[in-house]
Formats: structure tokens, C-alpha cells, sequence
């Protein structure tokens, strides 16, 4: 097959529908063309938030093949597979380390695959061949390395015997062993853990506290105003915290992937005091944004843990990813799972010690992952 590359500076240069028919795009909305469009179109990404488009398109008789959303950057923000010691080793080095390539979906800490393809059988000849234009890209553009975060371990496996060093990291998310309800997997935890998480639960209830998932029709203007504010607050609350995404990425996205964007809603007296932003794919839901207008106590554990695993059993989807961080989430029964990323890099200096680093890094990661049931303990 005779491949053809086009590096796309917009979504808006390949049309929707072709986008959305390669495999994996279906599989999460935050792979869509419309979310990917709706990052652009609000100005989330760009110029100004560091983030150029940069997307990796592969065209055969004309047709698009596949396709890697890509961004080209001047800084490490909103990627959650973390790079600053990299970044003050390679200046220590004299060599500059922006800008970069990242292959990702924008802060969007969330595994699945990178490469979408048309046909699946042709996914191993189309990785070695998104391996190589990567590589290219980097040469080409004077850029200092290129990222690929938080792909499938397929595809990170694939690349590392391209030459790419693999990173892996840690989330503790939570996986559905098959639960017929929520006591069902309560019953994997001792009667000490069970008995707090029953009592963080009914004082909510006790509090008056409703806590309900909109979407669809039910995710109205006032709904997704209510949602910004309390992203806002959380943004504002950690010295560390930035505001990727404006109000208009919320409405957009609402209005433009239904049943894709959820809502997890907390009510006292029929008024919003907390929620967090989901988003859900085939087989997992994904926890991205909380926020309270005000404290509670347990409040934060309900809406964005046990409403989601509670929603997640009775959906019979396979797993509930939350997010970057946390381990108070191990006492939850959410297990450490590892996460996959690929990275070469030029400066051959900075390439070796990642590399050593990333080696010791991968032996501490397989060692915290190796007993599954401490989730339970």
C-alpha cells in the first residue's frame, strides 16, 4: 500500500465523516472529530495555549488510512505524563527542549488508541509507518523530542522496538470484575472498608443531597453554566491549577457529542452545588472535571467516585478511569493500573539518561502494580 502524509494544521482539512469511520474513533468521544474541532474551534488550543495542531494524516488512493491527532508545543502543560526534569536536564545541556511534538488528545489523561485506522489488519504496518513520520517530524522540524501519550500498550510496545524509549505510569482506576451491583462489589472489601464507604454514602443522603447523571437534551445552557463554575472553582483552589478549556468548549461539546458528555450533578434543595464532567465511551467511562460551589463533607468521594462506579456496574461497562493522581482512591477499590507512553528523543545525551531514568522508573512501576488485590485490602 502506497502511503501518502499529510500534516494537517486543522481538523477542519479532513472531512468529519472520514475521520470518524477510522477504527477507534467510535470507541471514546474525546477521539471524534467534533471534540478534536471543538478544542480548535474555542481556542483552546492553538497558538496562544501553546498547543499548534499538528495532526498526522495517512492517505492511500486518495482515502484517508489513518490518522494521529498532534500538536506541536512550546511548553508541558495539560499532557499529565510529566517532562520537567527532562525539560531543565536538556537546557542543563545546552540544548533547547521546546518546541515539541505530542501525540495526545489535549489534557485528556485517558488511554486508548493514538493511531485510528481504517482497515484493523493494516494497524501494525500503519504504527511502524506513524513511527517513522514521527520520527521525520522531530528531524524536519528541529524539534527537541516527540510524545505519545497515553496510547494502548500495542501501540507503545510497537513503538519501542522503533526506537522510541517507553515510559509507563501509574492511574488507579476502577475495573468492573463483573459486579451485579454496587453490594456486590462492596463485598470485595473487609467489613471495616465496607462499613466507611456505606457511611460516606448515607451522609450525603443524610444532607439532603440528590445526586443524579445528565446528558443529552438534560445537559441544558444553565446545567453546563453551573458545570464551568464549578470547574472554575477547582482551577482557582490549587496554586498549581490552570484553566485549559473556556465556557465555550463546554457548550460546544454538550451540544455536539450527545451521549458522549455527561454530567454528574449534586442538588440540595433542587440547587447545583457540585458536579463533575464525564465523558463515556463504549466500553469505560471517564471522570475529567469536579468542582463544589461550597464543602461537604464526603461530597467529592460521591459525585466523582461511587455515583460513577455505581453507574458503571449497572451500564456493565468495563472500567471507570477518574483521572491523573490520588492514591486515597486505592481504599476506594480502585486498582493501579499502568499507562503507557513513547518518546524519542534527538540529543543523544538526554536520550541515554531517560532512558537509564526510564528503565529504573518501569521496574517501580511493575512492582506497585503487581498485586492487584491491594485494592481491596
Amino acid at each position: 500500500m502506497q502511503i501518502e502524509v499529510r500534516v494537517l494544521e486543522s481538523m477542519r482539512a479532513v472531512p468529519e465523516a472520514d475521520w470518524d469511520a477510522l477504527d477507534g474513533a467510535a470507541e471514546v468521544p474525546f477521539l471524534r472529530w467534533a471534540f478534536l474541532d471543538a478544542l480548535e474551534r474555542t481556542g483552546c488550543v492553538g497558538e496562544r495555549a501553546g498547543w499548534l495542531p499538528h495532526h498526522i494524516t495517512l492517505w492511500s488512493g486518495g482515502a484517508l488510512v489513518g490518522a494521529a491527532p498532534a500538536y506541536v508545543k512550546d511548553n508541558s502543560e495539560g499532557e499529565f505524563v510529566f517532562d520537567y526534569a527532562w525539560a531543565s536536564a536538556s537546557r542543563q545541556l545546552g540544548a533547547p527542549y521546546y518546541p515539541k511534538l505530542v501525540v495526545a488528545v489535549p489534557f485528556t489523561p485517558a488511554t486508548a488508541r493514538r493511531l485510528l485506522v481504517r482497515d484493523p489488519p493494516d494497524r501494525p504496518a500503519l504504527l511502524a509507518v506513524l513511527a517513522e513520520v514521527v520520527r521525520k517530524l522531530v528531524d524536519l522540524g528541529e524539534l527537541s523530542s516527540a510524545h505519545v501519550l497515553f496510547s494502548t500498550e500495542e501501540e507503545a510496545t510497537a513503538l519501542s522496538g522503533a526506537r522510541m524509549a517507553h515510559r509507563l505510569g501509574i492511574q488507579f482506576q476502577f475495573h468492573n470484575d463483573g459486579y451485579a451491583s454496587f453490594d456486590d462489589f462492596l463485598a470485595r472489601f473487609n467489613a471495616k472498608r465496607r462499613h466507611q464507604i456505606k457511611r460516606e454514602r448515607r451522609e450525603v443522603e443524610k444532607q439532603g443531597i440528590a445526586i443524579e447523571t445528565l446528558s443529552g437534551a438534560d445537559l441544558t445552557p444553565e446545567v453546563m453554566d453551573a458545570m464551568f463554575d464549578f470547574y472554575r472553582s477547582t482551577v482557582r483552589k490549587f496554586s498549581w491549577g490552570r484553566q485549559y478549556l473556556n465556557r465555550a468548549f463546554f457548550e460546544e461539546i454538550a451540544a455536539r457529542l450527545p451521549g458522549g458528555v455527561e454530567v454528574v450533578l449534586a442538588r440540595e434543595g433542587g440547587r447545583p452545588i457540585a458536579g463533575a464532567l464525564n465523558l463515556a465511551g463504549r466500553s469505560a467511562l471517564f471522570g475529567r472535571y469536579w468542582g463544589a460551589a461550597e464543602e461537604r463533607p464526603f461530597l467529592h468521594f460521591n459525585v466523582c467516585y461511587y455515583h460513577a462506579v455505581d453507574d458503571v456496574i449497572r451500564r456493565g461497562l468495563a472500567r471507570f478511569e477518574p483521572g491523573a493522581g490520588g492514591e486515597h482512591k486505592l481504599v476506594r477499590g480502585f486498582q493501579p493500573t499502568v499507562t503507557h507512553s513513547a518518546h524519542p528523543l534527538t540529543h543523544p545525551r538526554l536520550d541515554a539518561a531517560v532512558r537509564d531514568y526510564l528503565a529504573r522508573e518501569r521496574a517501580a512501576v511493575r512492582a506497585q502494580t503487581s498485586d492487584k488485590g491491594v485494592a481491596f485490602r
